[in-house]
């Protein structure tokens, strides 16, 4: 996490934070190759833009900026009159400023410990490859699909013709058995939907 990320946040700010929103926050990656291309950038005009005023001042200008020019351009002109490569400049460094400061979506499930000092992640795909399998040793399901959403956990199990409502409740309690014996922290409710085949 950059300083800037953790000022935005209120990182500096001691508070009691639930283990859900701490875990989030830290497995929540930076975006770092755009962060680096800002960093540069800014880097680069403001260096240069000192340079050339420094010299200025001296009394022998660098030339590498045409300041003069620039100064001469931007007074004669009105933000209606850009043109079109002028704006796509400015909304191209506002979207990498924005992402720079911005982190990303973490690829991690929170997972719960007992110490509140470590922080552990299951990756979704292995989330969702453990909640298939466990939906898959029901009696009677074929086959499984699990999606994790932002707040619920959705199983779809095919089965034959012959399945009935109580294989629903089944695999309900066997998911949401393998999410307590993992300990994700994400507090997900769990809606199983039954597709049958030949119907």
């Amino acid at each position: 996490m950059t300083a800037l990320q953790q000022i935005l946040s209120g990182a500096g700010i001691v508070a009691q934070e639930s283990p859900l929103r701490r875990s989030g926050r830290v497995l929540r990656p930076a975006r770092t190759p755009a962060g680096a291309v800002v960093a540069f950038a800014v880097t680069a005009g403001l260096g240069l833009t000192t340079a050339e005023v420094v010299s200025a001042l001296l009394g022998r200008p660098l030339g590498w900026l045409p300041v003069s020019r620039l100064l001469e351009f931007a007074a004669h002109r009105a933000w209606a009159e850009l043109s079109l490569p002028a704006l796509l400049t400015v909304g191209a460094g506002a979207v990498l400023l924005l992402l720079a400061a911005v982190p990303g979506r973490s690829r991690l499930v929170p997972v719960e410990t007992s110490d509140p000092l470590i922080v552990i992640g299951i990756t979704r795909v292995g989330l969702r490859r453990t909640l298939r399998a466990v939906a898959q040793e029901v009696e009677g399901v074929e086959r499984a699909r699990v999606r994790l959403r932002r707040r619920t956990i959705e199983v779809r199990v095919f089965t034959g013709p012959e399945s009935s409502g109580s294989m629903l409740r089944q695999v309900g309690s066997a998911v949401g058995d393998r999410l307590a014996s993992v300990g994700t922290l994400a507090a997900a409710e769990v809606i199983v939907r039954l597709r049958r085949k030949g119907l």
